[in-house]
């Protein structure tokens, strides 16, 4: 059993709703998270307990945990951090497109004229023979 500050528990958990997901390596002997400034062993702990309750989804791959929260996991880091119903991670939000800096699309040439190969250049058309 390790003992965990509830400053570092609430770090990872802000950090976790925050993102919506979080990769932990499997080291834990690292002296902090590559993220946070909290243990990695503490890390691990606090991400494999929210797994045991189903709050997080779990993947390990070369030594490598990635844990991505689900809807039940929104909900208890909601109540837990007492954020509005409201505030979503940001892999729930739609992000805006990019605009070109520059001026409007309605503006803008195309990139590429179409009527040539991609150098540019025209095709040579065959004389059809009859």
């Amino acid at each position: 059993m390790v003992l965990i500050r509830k400053e570092d528990r609430r770090t990872v958990y802000e950090h976790l709703f925050k993102e919506g997901v979080i990769v932990v390596e499997k080291k834990p002997t690292l002296k902090h998270h590559r993220q946070m400034e909290v243990a990695n062993l503490h890390v691990l702990m606090i991400m494999k307990s929210l797994s045991s309750k189903d709050l997080v989804d779990e993947k390990f791959n070369w030594q490598w945990h990635y844990y991505t929260l689900n809807d039940d996991g929104i909900e208890y880091l909601r109540q837990y951090l007492h954020l509005p119903a409201t505030a979503f991670p940001d892999t729930m939000t739609k992000q805006r497109p990019t605009r070109a800096i520059g001026g409007d699309d309605e503006e803008r040439k195309p990139r590429r004229d179409w009527g040539g190969n991609k150098w540019g250049q025209q095709q040579q058309q065959k004389p059809v023979e009859a």
